[in-house]
């Protein structure tokens, strides 16, 4: 009787221990990288432990990479159909489901990280990126910047606006539209088959992200040039959510999961940053064989004329369009006038 008793109050420990470790909330989350793919897909998995974290307990959140999904680009469907509650990617990555969500991960010529970041949360452009996906059922919250991307890795030394002409380049979102129109011609592949590309010569180009992924992905050993950015100073990974899910859940749930994604990304900013720089110095000292080039000022004025013309094009072409690239454009002037005077005018000042 006593050893059963004791058997009994063993298994109603285990029961109450279950119990208490059980979460409330469970949600399903795709990403867009292969797993444990560095900075982006970890810090989806950061993500999650946090948000479990926050909620003691009570939130869990099953992450599922490209490994899992098979669907790289399929991240707005998965979370607009409700397969996934959450997903985290590229917002530019879907303009072929619609052409406004193209202006949420970065613009050529734009803002750096820390500008666009204010326009977002203080200037107004979260607001209008949650207008254009709320008629997709979908919430979005910032999830990471890449900050400043090089220009790409090139076969073949870029001299003036004809070598770009028919030149085959892995490159989305506005840069790709940008880049077509001066000749080149752009293309999306996933991440895990960009350096097969560019080996077997099916693209002569690619930009990927820069020296805090780059080195990784081994692109030097098969194009040697090396160029500097212009087309994604401020490029913004994000964290969809399915709508219904969010409207079912209760305030604090709400708020651990946009609060949890804005904080990620504010780590996964510091780590890009961070990477880049200790790979910059490994490009600079163990890899003498990269050619690091600007791009010569007549490619650099034709690109700037591609992308004003498009913007044009893209302002006419619906009422949120204009007034996205308005609010861009004037959020710009207001925060670029200070990084002018702060941030550029130390850099000239101080010489190094």
């Amino acid at each position: 009787m006593r050893k059963t008793f004791k058997s009994a109050l063993c298994i109603a420990a285990l029961l109450c221990t279950s119990l208490a470790h059980s979460a409330e909330i469970e949600l399903k989350l795709a990403h867009s990288w292969p797993k444990g793919f560095p900075i982006f897909g970890t810090s989806v998995d950061e993500y999650a432990s946090l948000v479990e974290e926050l909620s003691d307990g009570r939130i869990a959140i099953k992450v599922d990479s490209r490994n899992k999904h098979k669907a790289a680009f399929g991240i707005f469907d998965f979370v607009k159909s409700g397969q996934y509650d959450i997903g985290q990617s590229a917002s530019y990555y879907y303009g072929g489901k619609d052409p406004d969500t193209l202006f949420f991960t970065t613009m050529p010529f734009g803002m750096t990280a820390l500008e666009q970041y204010a326009w977002f949360h203080q200037g107004g452009g979260l607001e209008l990126a949650n207008e254009v996906y709320a008629k997709h059922g979908i919430e979005v919250m910032t999830g990471g910047n890449t900050t400043m991307q090089m220009g790409g890795w090139f076969s073949k030394e870029i001299g003036s606006v004809a070598d770009l002409e028919g030149l085959k380049m892995r490159i989305p979102g506005f840069g790709g539209k940008v880049m077509a129109g001066v000749g080149a011609v752009p293309t999306n592949i996933p991440a895990g088959e960009l350096f097969q590309a560019l080996e077997r010569g099916t693209i002569d180009a690619l930009e990927w992200v820069g020296p805090s992924l780059d080195l990784r992905m081994g692109f030097h050993k098969v194009a040697p040039y090396y160029y500097t950015g212009w087309h994604e100073p401020s490029t913004e990974l994000m964290y969809f959510f399915n709508k219904k899910t969010m409207d079912s859940l209760p305030t604090w749930a709400r708020s651990v999961l946009l609060n949890a994604a804005k904080l990620t990304g504010f780590n996964m900013t510091v780590q890009s940053q961070h990477e880049s720089s200790v790979n910059w110095g490994l490009i600079t000292t163990e890899y003498p064989n990269i050619e690091v080039r600007d791009f010569p000022a007549d490619v650099i004025e034709a690109l700037r004329e591609s992308n004003n013309a498009l913007l044009k094009v893209e302002a006419a072409r619906s009422e949120m369009a204009s007034r996205i690239i308005k609010s861009q454009a004037d959020y710009l002037d207001t925060t670029r006038a200070w990084t002018l005077i702060g941030d550029q005018a130390y850099l000239n000042n101080i010489g190094k």
